[in-house]
C-alpha cells in the first residue's frame, strides 16, 4: 500500500488509526545514516518478533532477509517518510521489489510527504516497484465544508473566513482551534517570525522540488497579482518558453491551479491564467511575505492590524471559487449542473465581459450564470440587475435559457426576484 501527498494532511495520523493495535510495526524514517536507521528499525520490530533489535544487520539486505524470515504471517511494516530512508539508501526500493514479487505474507505501508520521490520509487513506470501496491492513496487538503465542525464554528461566514486563511489543511486547523480567535492565530502561528506557520511555504517546496527559488518566485509573483505566464516571465527577466516545464510541475503538485474561460479548450494558452491553489498559500504570498522585512523587526501587531484590514478582500476571492466548487454538488433551479468556470472576455455586444459562476446543466439545455459577492447584502438588487444583463452578453449561452444565481455572504431581506441566493451555509453543506 502506498500513502502519499502534501505534508501535514493527516498521513502518519492516518497510519496510526488504521493499523492494527498488534501485529503492526509503525516506524517513522530521518535523515540519519542507514547503519543507524537499520538499528532503529530492527529495535521497532521487536513488538512483533522478540530480541530482533539485539542482531546487528551490515546491510539492508540482510535486515529484510531476517525480516521476511522471522516476521509472522499477517503482520503490517509501515515505512513513514520513506523517500528519507531511500536518499539515504537508493538500493532500497529495488530490495523491497525484489522480495515482494517473491511473495510473502508481510504487509507493507510506504508513505511519504515527497510526492516526487513516492512518483520516482512507486508510481511512474520505470520506478522500481511499479505496478506492486494493491492500494494507492494520495491524501490532499480536506474540503472547506469540514472546517466549521473542526473549529466548532458555529456562524457560517466565520467559517468560510477560517477556510480562506487556512485552507483545507487539517494540522493548520489544529492550530487554528487551539487558538482563542482568527486574529490570534494568524498573529502567532503565520506573522510572527517564531510561528510554527511563518515558513511553511519553503518547507512544502523543499519537499518536492529541487529548485526551490524559481518555483518560489513563480508563486510569489502569481500571489500578488500576475496571472499569466507573460507577465511573470517579465517580472523574472526570463522567455515565457522557459517556465512552462516549472508552472506545469507546480500546477502537479496542486500548489498552481490553471483557469480558462468557461467553455474554452484548456489548451488555449493564450487565454490561461494561473493562480495559487491553496488558500493558505495565497494568503501567506499575498500578507506574509510582502511584509517579511517588518515582521523580523517585530513589527508585528501593525501588520497584523493592516491584514485584518485587507482580509474581507482575500476572503472575497476564496468565497467566489467556492462558489464554483460547490455548483456540481448542488441542484440549482431544479437542475444539476456540470463543474463550473469563470468566464472572462468579449460578450456579444464586443465590450468586456466577466462573470463569476458560468456553468452548463448535465442535460446539456441550460446555462447557470452567477455572481458570488462577499460584502454586505444591500447590494442584492444591483447584483441581479447586472447579472441579467451579463447573462443576455454572454457568448457561452448559445441562445439556451439561463438560471440566475447570486452566492451572498449573508441572505437578503428580499431575493431579488428571478434569481436564486446561495449562502454560505449551502455552500458548506455541499463541499463536505
Amino acid at each position: 500500500m502506498v500513502v502519499y501527498g502534501r505534508r501535514r494532511c493527516g498521513k502518519s495520523r492516518l497510519l496510526r488509526e488504521v493499523l492494527p493495535r498488534g501485529g503492526a510495526v509503525y516506524f517513522v524514517a530521518d535523515d540519519r545514516e542507514s547503519a543507524l536507521q537499520r538499528a532503529s528499525l530492527a529495535a521497532a520490530l521487536e513488538t512483533v518478533v522478540a530480541g530482533f533489535g539485539r542482531a546487528r544487520h551490515a546491510s539492508w539486505d540482510d535486515l529484510l532477509d531476517d525480516a521476511w524470515e522471522r516476521v509472522p504471517a499477517g503482520s503490517v511494516l509501515a515505512l513513514d517518510e520513506f523517500p528519507a530512508l531511500v536518499s539515504a539508501a537508493p538500493e532500497l526500493a529495488s530490495l523491497l521489489q525484489k522480495r515482494i514479487d517473491a511473495g510473502g505474507a508481510l504487509g507493507i505501508v510506504l508513505c511519504g510527504s515527497s510526492q516526487r520521490m513516492m512518483q520516482g520509487l512507486v508510481l511512474e513506470r520505470t520506478a522500481p516497484l511499479y505496478g506492486r501496491a494493491s492500494e494507492i492513496l494520495r491524501i490532499g487538503p480536506l474540503d472547506a465544508g469540514w472546517i466549521q465542525a473542526a473549529l466548532r464554528l458555529r456562524d457560517p461566514r466565520r467559517a468560510i473566513e477560517a477556510f480562506a486563511v487556512w485552507g483545507g489543511v487539517p494540522r493548520y486547523w489544529e492550530l487554528a482551534a487551539a487558538a482563542p480567535d482568527l486574529r490570534s492565530g494568524v498573529r502567532d502561528h503565520v506573522l510572527s517570525p517564531l510561528g510554527v506557520l511563518h515558513d511553511e511555504p519553503a518547507r512544502l517546496l523543499l519537499d518536492d522540488l529541487r529548485d526551490t527559488t524559481q518555483a518560489g518566485s513563480i508563486l510569489s509573483l502569481a500571489g500578488q497579482g500576475c496571472h499569466r505566464v507573460s507577465e511573470i516571465a517579465a517580472r523574472l527577466g526570463k522567455p515565457a518558453s522557459s517556465l512552462a516545464r516549472p508552472v506545469q510541475r507546480l500546477v502537479e503538485l496542486g500548489l498552481l491551479r490553471r483557469d480558462v474561460p468557461f467553455g474554452v479548450p484548456a489548451r488555449d494558452a493564450k487565454r490561461t491564467l494561473y493562480r495559487v491553489a491553496d488558500p493558505f498559500l495565497r494568503f501567506w504570498f499575498r500578507f506574509v511575505e510582502p511584509n517579511r522585512s517588518r515582521l523580523e523587526a517585530r513589527q508585528i501587531e501593525p501588520v497584523t492590524a493592516a491584514v485584518l484590514r485587507e482580509l474581507p478582500q482575500h476572503v472575497a476571492g476564496v468565497w467566489e471559487e467556492l462558489a464554483r466548487d460547490s455548483v456540481a454538488r448542488l441542484e440549482i433551479g431544479g437542475r444539476r449542473w456540470r463543474p463550473a468556470a469563470r468566464w472572462w472576455g468579449a460578450g456579444l455586444d464586443r465590450t468586456p465581459l466577466e462573470i463569476d459562476v458560468v456553468a452548463e446543466s448535465e442535460d446539456g439545455t441550460a446555462v447557470l450564470v452567477g455572481e458570488a459577492e462577499w460584502s454586505g447584502t444591500d447590494r442584492a438588487g444591483r447584483l441581479a440587475a447586472a447579472l441579467r444583463g451579463g447573462a443576455e452578453r454572454l457568448p457561452a449561452r448559445a441562445g439556451r435559457p439561463a438560471v440566475l444565481a447570486l452566492w451572498l455572504a449573508r441572505r437578503p431581506a428580499r431575493a431579488p426576484e428571478g434569481v436564486i441566493v446561495l449562502t454560505p451555509r449551502e455552500v458548506l453543506a455541499a463541499l463536505r
